[in-house]
């Protein structure tokens, strides 16, 4: 990513760690007893997920490797390595599906089921039209659909300092998980959709040959 603007690597950087530490979280809590000591919507929260522990696993270990091979997958130096890719791709294809199986028990309801339908079918179409441009030999349009992808997979990661400031208000605006859960999905998958789309709209072809 060395020709990307700052602003896209700090934000790309910012995005793998949050979710890196979002599915670590996840993992500690699902392993853990339920703390006596947590915050009563956290608690809830934990325990909803630790009901339905099978897909969440499947999910959040398809998600972890995902996330932590994308620097490597820009990396100039391993950028090219269809073994790399191949993973890339096959890891991609699994968090989607799971994605989708996961809106069988969605924490917000519609909402939030909403947004995963819309943006994983977002996710999939471009992870589907990168592998297709690959079996082309079109890199430079592949790598635009490949970041399309990953921008918006990583939205998932904006949903969470956008959950935080729910959690902190809680207490003035009285909402729960399942109340704000949905909204947070639209608007952190919102951000990082329209930022990575009116990046790539204005940059052009030449987005492509960045990396």
């Amino acid at each position: 990513m060395e020709k990307y603007p700052v602003w896209v690597r700090v934000g790309f950087c910012g995005c793998v760690a949050v979710a890196i530490a979002a599915v670590l979280r996840r993992a500690i809590a699902l392993l853990g007893a339920p703390s006596q000591g947590a915050p009563l919507q956290l608690a809830t929260l934990d325990a909803f997920f630790r009901n339905h522990a099978t897909v969440t696993w499947i999910h959040i270990l398809c998600a972890l490797v995902y996330v932590a091979l994308l620097p490597f997958v820009f990396w100039r130096r391993t950028r090219g390595s269809r073994g790399l890719e191949r993973v890339f791709f096959v890891l991609g294809f699994a968090v989607g599906i799971t994605a989708y199986a996961m809106t069988t028990y969605a924490v917000g309801g519609w909402i939030e089921r909403s947004a995963v339908l819309v943006f994983n079918t977002l996710f999939v179409v471009s992870m589907l039209r990168a592998f297709v441009l690959r079996r082309q030999g079109d890199d430079a349009a592949k790598r635009r659909w490949m970041v399309r992808a990953v921008a918006i997979l990583l939205g998932i990661a904006t949903t969470r300092p956008v959950m935080g400031v729910f959690f902190a208000t809680a207490r003035v605006t009285h909402l729960t998980p399942h109340q704000f859960f949905g909204v947070a999905f639209w608007i952190g998958f919102s951000i990082n959709t329209l930022v990575i789309e009116l990046w790539l709209r204005h940059r052009g072809p030449e987005a492509g040959r960045m990396l």
